[in-house]
C-alpha cells in the first residue's frame, strides 16, 4: 500500500487541468471545496493526484455540472456527501462508481467486471438498465462532462432550459435523484409522462440493482 506522500504528485498533477477545464466550460461547472477527510480518501482509492480520479478526490469534494445534474464524486462535501471511496464500499464488484446524475444515472470505471475494456468508462442508464460502454477514460470522460456534449447525450439542447421546465423538482440536492413510475424502462415509461419524485440516491442504486436481478431471473421463472 502506497503512502500518501506517494501519492500527491508534486511534478506532473492533473488538478490544474481539470480547473483549467473548468474555467472553460460550455456549462456550469462547481469545483466543491475537499473535505478533511480527503487523504483518508486518497489512501483509499490508492490513485496519485497525477491521475485525474486522484486529483479530484483530493482537491475537491466533488463537481457539480450544469446545475447538478451530474454529479462527479470527491472527498465529500455538505452538498455532496458521498465521498467517492465510503460509496463505493459494499457496493462495487469490478467497477468504480464515480458519478451519477439527477435521472437516477450512474456513472462507473471498469476495473473489469463491465468487460474487459478496463479502465473505460460505463454508464447503467434508467432507461435500460444496462451498462453501456462509452469508450472513453475517466480523464476524457471529465473533459467531456465539461461541454455541450452532456446535455446532447441527454437529449438536451445546449443552453434551451425546456427540459428544467418539464422537472420542476431540479435542482436537486447532490444526495437525492429522480424516480420515475411508471419506470423509464418499461414500455410505459417516459421521461415526460412518468410520475416522479426525489429519493435518496442510495435507495435508487438499491433499486436498479433489485430490478436488474428480478430480470435477469425472468427468463428462467417463465416471464
Amino acid at each position: 500500500m502506497r503512502t500518501l506522500n506517494e501519492l500527491l504528485e508534486s511534478e506532473d498533477p492533473a488538478f490544474p487541468l481539470i480547473r483549467q477545464w473548468a474555467d472553460e466550460a460550455d456549462l456550469p461547472v462547481e469545483l466543491l471545496p475537499p473535505s478533511a477527510g480527503r487523504e483518508d480518501v486518497l489512501l483509499s482509492l490508492q490513485v496519485t493526484t497525477r491521475s485525474a480520479l486522484g486529483a479530484i478526490a483530493y482537491e475537491t469534494g466533488g463537481i457539480l455540472v450544469d446545475g447538478g445534474w451530474l454529479r462527479i464524486l470527491g472527498s465529500g462535501h455538505a452538498r455532496l456527501g458521498r465521498d467517492i471511496a465510503a460509496w463505493n464500499k459494499g457496493k462495487a464488484d469490478g467497477f468504480l462508481l464515480v458519478a451519477d446524475d439527477v435521472l437516477g444515472g450512474f456513472f462507473a470505471i471498469n476495473g473489469g467486471g463491465l468487460g474487459a475494456d478496463q479502465g473505460n468508462m460505463y454508464y447503467l442508464a434508467p432507461e435500460t438498465l444496462e451498462w453501456e460502454a462509452l469508450e472513453i477514460g475517466f480523464t476524457a470522460f471529465v473533459e467531456w462532462a465539461f461541454t455541450s456534449q452532456l446535455r446532447q447525450f441527454y437529449g438536451r439542447q445546449p443552453g434551451d432550459a425546456e427540459d428544467f421546465d418539464e422537472l420542476p423538482e431540479l435542482p436537486l440536492s447532490g444526495e437525492l435523484c429522480l424516480n420515475f413510475y411508471p419506470l423509464l424502462w418499461t414500455q410505459e415509461g417516459s421521461l415526460k409522462t412518468s410520475s416522479r419524485c426525489a429519493i435518496p440516491v442510495q435507495e435508487q442504486w438499491a433499486l436498479n440493482l433489485d430490478l436488474q436481478h428480478k430480470l435477469l431471473d425472468a427468463p428462467a421463472s417463465g416471464r
